[in-house]
């Protein structure tokens, strides 16, 4: 309500005061007495500040390609399409883009228990109601007596 008010009774009264402040033209201050600095400190500043931008620009991106490279790495091992964007991004970094360690340490150990599950025992570990020891006497009772069959064959 405020804002309202000044916004329509100041125009009108800066109208009636006609010229009797002196206001200086806006061109004719520079951007470095606006702040209160010397030309040469402003354009230290301006400097400071476009390397700020670029090295969060760099940051930005370099963040950009490692998100990019764990979508990718998923894709890969769920065979899913490609996406072209986390490819650009991944190229646009420019450097090596890695896994970060921790989900490196998760993949590698993922990978482990994939193997596992994959291999013969992991898939008779799977089937519920095995017992595992009275399985692998069994085994070696019946390579034992396979051994003493094949010593008692005569073509052997």
């Amino acid at each position: 309500m405020a804002f309202m008010v000044k916004h329509m009774v100041g125009g009108q009264l800066k109208n009636l005061t006609g010229g009797l402040t002196e206001e200086k033209p806006e061109a004719e201050k520079s951007d470095a007495a606006a702040q209160g600095m010397t030309q040469e400190e402003f354009e230290q500043y301006q400097q400071q500040l476009e390397e700020e931008k670029q090295e969060r620009e760099a940051n930005f991106a370099q963040k950009k390609a490692e998100r990019a490279t764990v979508r990718s790495h998923f894709r890969d091992k769920y065979r899913l399409p490609k996406n072209e964007v986390d490819e650009t991004q991944i190229q646009q970094a420019g450097e090596d883009v890695q896994l970060p360690t921790e989900l490196a340490k998760m993949i590698a150990e993922d990978n482990q228990e994939e193997a596992h599950k994959q291999s013969v025992l992991g898939q008779l570990s799977n089937i519920q109601n095995v017992d595992m020891d009275q399985l692998k006497d069994k085994a070696q009772a019946t390579l034992e007596d396979l051994k003493k069959q094949t010593e008692n064959c005569s073509l052997m």
